[in-house]
């Protein structure tokens, strides 16, 4: 008898404990999660009723993949707002849609042999985004045990579905994740053939990504941490972002997919503090996954490094976590970020390409012509083209490539054009724009050029290269063409677009430039866009390989 009263007086306290929390949410602090959740018991008496959100279950998702089909309940019991959905570009000839933006509905939702009753609802608080919520029902069991009842069994398989990637990438923006399918499709088909690096520096990144994830037993073998840490920096336009591509679309087409979390912003109403905590809770939950982060250096602030440095070190466990930092700035980060070992490990520099760089650059763009007559584009002028190149990025020579293409593709030219505004670099005459060039004497230092020899069939081309510290302009090199290739008009026009790059070029001003710009170098692969000038010295002329293909 006595368990019995004080079985009978706990319930008496748990339902008294119960009316004051809903008398606590009633008009002093409204919540309308309990409201409706009380008003669809009392209304459904015979039905369990779950509560759950879209964040966590997307019971709408689910059933539009094909995994459970859904039926409006009743037309008049639907409040939504109907509106266009325009067609996507207009290239895509897509039709346009009319898409419905629920409020409130009540739904028939069957899956495998149950069916259920669903309502959709959506409230909004005052400076707060609006908040779905779902509610199901299904019919009580002869068993007073809640958790027998199918929605269980329901939510876990939709849960499952909702927390894995379906050609989809996670963005965290604004204080939360998203799943993205714009970006996956920006990402999918990119490869690591169209990404022109220094062929060391391309195998060593991939294999310092892939053996991560290859790797794990020998990590527990070894006892070491299984997470690593890189950085990708150097001048912007060289690569790091298509490489960033090329490493989330081969992760993805592993056997045992990898995905790919990226981060865009540590901004959020509940402050950075809550976006660093969201952002490795996540990562911890999806590892093994990749963890990239845009713009370190702007990311992490010095109100903010302390805290991130303690999610990085890991008092949880990072285990699985492979992080890529990008910066176009390695300066400015935080040396307690990029100098210290167990946190970003690796550092990959991405210099302005060198001869062989711009050479394969140039045949990666010739392949894709290889279909089409418009552009007579021989593999003679790759090499001259790297030559002319000299100190460009990989986005200066792409726009040189796009303007140049589209061109000749149109013909909006004239051969007489052409032949007016390259007669400057197809001759060692002196350019009448300009001032005179200064004697080479100790008083008056000579100003930059470069002079290639007559490039033969045999494909060596032989440079020198003279700088000195008063040659503040680019000067686009001087050389001999092969008689047979001096009227090809793709070459023409690429002299002729040369000019008015370095002349872009050349109006930046120094203050502006990226401190990795500011490195000296005779144009080999850490040839800064602009170079700073430098005492005179002369490198010895030196045979250097065009990597014609065979």
């Amino acid at each position: 008898m006595g368990d019995i009263k004080r079985d009978t007086a706990l319930d008496i306290a748990s339902q008294t404990v119960y009316e004051g929390y809903k008398l606590h949410n009633d008009g002093h602090r409204v919540s309308t999660e309990t409201t409706l959740l009380e008003l669809i018991r009392s209304t459904h008496p015979d039905q369990h009723v779950i509560l759950t959100s879209p964040r966590k279950c997307d019971l709408m998702g689910y059933a539009a993949a094909g995994f459970a089909d859904i039926t409006k309940n009743n037309d008049e019991l639907y409040d939504a707002s109907r509106h266009y959905q325009a067609p996507g570009p207009r290239v895509e000839r897509q039709n346009a849609v009319l898409r419905d933006h629920v409020m409130f509905a009540q739904w028939q939702y069957a899956w495998k042999s149950h069916t259920f009753l669903l309502y959709e609802t959506e409230y909004t608080n005052p400076h707060s985004p609006p908040t779905k919520l779902y509610f199901i029902l299904s019919p009580k069991s002869h068993t007073s045990d809640e958790k027998a009842s199918p929605i269980d069994a329901l939510l876990l398989a939709v849960g499952t579905w909702s927390s894995e990637l379906h050609d989809e990438i996670y963005v965290f923006d604004d204080g939360h994740w998203q799943k993205s399918k714009e970006l996956f499709k920006s990402v999918h088909g990119s490869s690591w053939d169209e990404v022109i690096l220094n062929p060391d520096m391309k195998a060593n990144l991939i294999s310092d990504v892939q053996g991560f994830f290859d790797n794990r037993s020998l990590y527990k073998q070894l006892a070491v941490p299984w997470k690593r840490g890189l950085i990708l920096h150097g001048v912007p336009g060289n690569g790091k972002t298509i490489s960033i591509k090329a490493l989330i679309a081969s992760l993805a087409a592993r056997e045992d997919p990898v995905p790919s979390l990226y981060v865009k912003s540590f901004d959020a109403c509940q402050g950075e503090k809550y976006s660093i905590r969201s952002i490795f809770q996540q990562a911890r939950n999806m590892a093994p996954c990749l963890l990239i982060f845009e713009d370190l250096d702007s990311l992490v602030t010095d109100k903010t490094r302390s805290y991130f440095l303690n999610e990085v070190d890991g008092l949880e466990s990072n285990d699985g976590i492979l992080m890529i930092g990008s910066t176009n700035h390695l300066d400015k980060l935080d040396p307690a970020i990029s100098k210290r070992p167990s946190r970003f490990d690796r550092k990959y520099f991405f210099k302005i390409p060198g001869l062989e760089e711009r050479i394969a650059y140039a045949k990666f763009w010739r392949s894709k012509l290889l279909a089409t007559e418009l552009v007579d584009f021989p593999e003679e002028l790759c090499p001259i083209i790297a030559i002319l190149s000299d100190g460009f990025s990989f986005a200066y020579m792409k726009e040189l490539f796009v303007v140049t293409l589209l061109t000749v593709a149109r013909g909006t030219f004239t051969g007489q054009d052409v032949e007016d505004t390259t007669s400057e670099y197809t001759s060692n005459e002196t350019d009448h724009n300009t001032p005179p060039r200064a004697e080479a004497t100790e008083a008056a230092p000579k100003e930059a050029s470069v002079h290639e020899t007559t490039v033969h069939d045999t494909s060596v081309i032989t440079a020198v290269v003279e700088s000195a510290p008063t040659a503040p302009k680019r000067a686009i090199p001087n050389i001999d063409v092969p008689e047979h290739l001096k009227d090809n008009i793709l070459l023409k026009v690429i002299r002729r677009e040369l000019k008015t790059l370095v002349a872009e070029m050349d109006s930046t001003k120094e203050e502006d430039w990226p401190s990795e710009r500011k490195q000296t170098s005779g144009g080999g692969a850490g040839a800064g866009m602009m170079a700073v000038p430098r005492p005179i010295r002369t490198m010895q002329a030196r045979p250097i390989r065009t990597m014609m293909a065979s």
